[in-house]
């Protein structure tokens, strides 16, 4: 017995130096493959958002869990997957690679060079769905983003770490106002995402080339998920342009970026959701497509010094049908976001471009992220506009008119008139103020409206070539003192006189 007992000893010791390891994996198998989406069985333990590896070294993205079936959605060419397919679970979520090297770069959402460039070496890789700060991390938006563009600057400020809505039909210059606030950011220390989704390749390309053009690439990142691509690439697209910016904000930068556009991204969801077989809500849409958006527009924000500093701007563009803001998904992301520039249609047609309707435009950071100067000529500004509007109305139904009105009125068509901007054209924060305050001071009430134009051009010229020094001033203190304002208002007199 005593030496059964010994021998018996022996072998547990053995067996508890031995060391064995042991990797236990799980394996589905494919059931149905529906358009991009597959269905697999036998993967009890994965969780949402898991990567999932196939036999034909093809990724899926887990997107869906009921009590049999996983629902993901294939990361690459899913016309060789076939029914009966193996499938891995790899334990961990998408992630994408980030570097300071994706400057200049167009990438695909999974950080592939869509640019015929070399790719993007580096071991970082940042998580594509991530929660977004707290509010304790978060700091007060009090940062301009000055975007170059007279009717915003002046009337919808936006800040830094603030989410701005674009929103207006088709063809009324929502892009164009995306793509001039990033022509505008050469001098202003803030790296721009621009995100397509859903579009046209040629659309990309020509954005592309205009960046080049501009030389505006060199602190640019282009992430496209086009209309040719499958909707799970155009799902993932503005999550993987976020952790892009976030990569960026870590290092305590600001970052700019724009979704062109929320709409196709909603569109994209709902095409997944509905092969999946989700129950469908309002326009067809799934329960959850608030939360699509919501849960990528909180990652924009500026966090306090402690967490690094840096801040991430949203530019979220949502395209209507027929002017209609009240619609499922421009509602949805009203809601979410700080504000919104409103394009009308019948502006754009009328030739007031950018076609900004003041109206119903609103920042919800407001003077909080403009600079004193522009504090300074603007409070005036949305009075003036706001008397004219109103004004404006009522003369319609007016025979006679008495001088008080008539000035008024004349007042307005010229402050409207000197908001008009032409694309890709910026103006720095200095011109913008001097041709507001122009403005509002009355300097062009006794000018044809015609000529205000011209009369502009003219002005910015004259101040670059002989008042450099003062337009310096302005935008490095960003302040506009009564010796300064001495100063423009001689200069604009001698302008106006030689213009006569």
């Amino acid at each position: 017995m005593k030496l059964i007992d010994e021998y018996l000893k022996t072998i547990e010791r053995e067996l508890g130096a031995s060391k064995i390891d042991l990797k236990s994996s799980e394996q589905g198998v494919v059931t149905e493959i529906k358009d991009g989406v597959i269905i697999l069985q036998g993967l009890d333990n994965a969780a949402y958002g898991e990567l999932l590896e196939l036999d034909n070294n093809c990724l899926a993205y887990v997107i869906d869990l009921s009590d049999e079936n996983v629902g993901a959605i294939v990361l690459g060419d899913y016309l060789s997957i076939r029914s009966g397919s193996k499938a891995k679970a790899l334990g961990r979520s998408l992630s994408i690679p980030v570097a300071d090297e994706l400057l200049g770069r167009i990438v695909d959402p999974l950080g592939a060079p869509l640019d015929n460039g070399v790719k993007i070496k580096t071991d970082l890789y940042f998580s594509v769905e991530k929660v977004a700060p707290g509010v304790v991390a978060r700091e007060a938006v009090s940062v301009p983003v000055q975007t170059g563009i007279k009717a915003i600057d002046s009337l919808i400020p936006i800040g830094r770490g603030q989410r701005e809505l674009i929103i207006g039909d088709r063809g009324t210059g929502k892009t164009t106002i995306a793509v001039d606030t990033i022509l505008n950011q050469k001098s202003e220390n803030m790296i721009c995402v621009y995100c397509a989704i859903g579009q046209k390749n040629s659309k990309v390309a020509g954005v592309a080339e205009l960046l080049k053009k501009n030389y505006a690439m060199d602190y640019t990142i282009i992430v496209s998920a086009s209309a040719s691509d499958s909707a799970a690439a155009q799902y993932l697209a503005p999550y993987s342009a976020s952790a892009i910016a976030e990569y960026f904000m870590s290092k305590g930068k600001d970052v700019l970026v724009v979704y062109d556009d929320l709409t196709k991204h909603a569109w994209a969801y709902r095409q997944i959701s509905l092969i999946l077989r989700r129950p469908a809500g309002r326009e067809a849409y799934p329960g959850d497509v608030f939360y699509l958006h919501s849960r990528l527009l909180e990652r924009a924000c500026r966090v306090d010094k402690k967490h690094g500093g840096g801040s991430i701007t949203a530019l979220p563009i949502i395209e209507t049908l027929e002017g209609d803001v009240s619609a499922y998904i421009p509602t949805n992301v009203i809601s979410i976001t700080d504000g919104q520039i409103v394009l009308d249609v019948d502006l754009f047609n009328a030739g007031i471009k950018p076609a900004v309707n003041v109206g119903l435009s609103v920042s919800r950071v407001g003077g909080n992220a403009q600079t004193k100067a522009m504090k300074q000529v603007a409070g005036k500004l949305k009075l003036d506009l706001a008397q004219y509007r109103d004004m404006a109305a009522f003369s319609q139904f007016e025979g006679e008119l008495d001088e008080e009105t008539k000035k008024l009125l004349n007042r307005g068509a010229k402050i409207t008139q000197i908001l008009k901007q032409n694309k890709n054209r910026p103006y720095e924060l200095a011109e913008q103020v001097v041709v507001i305050w122009a403005a509002s001071k009355g300097y062009l009430d006794s000018l044809p409206l015609h000529e205000v134009d011209v009369w502009e051009t003219k002005l910015i010229s004259d101040l670059r070539l002989r008042k450099k020094n003062l337009i310096d001033s302005i935008n490095k203190n960003k302040i506009l003192d009564e010796k300064m304002e001495k100063e423009i208002g001689k200069t604009i007199e001698e302008n106006i006189e030689n213009g006569k």
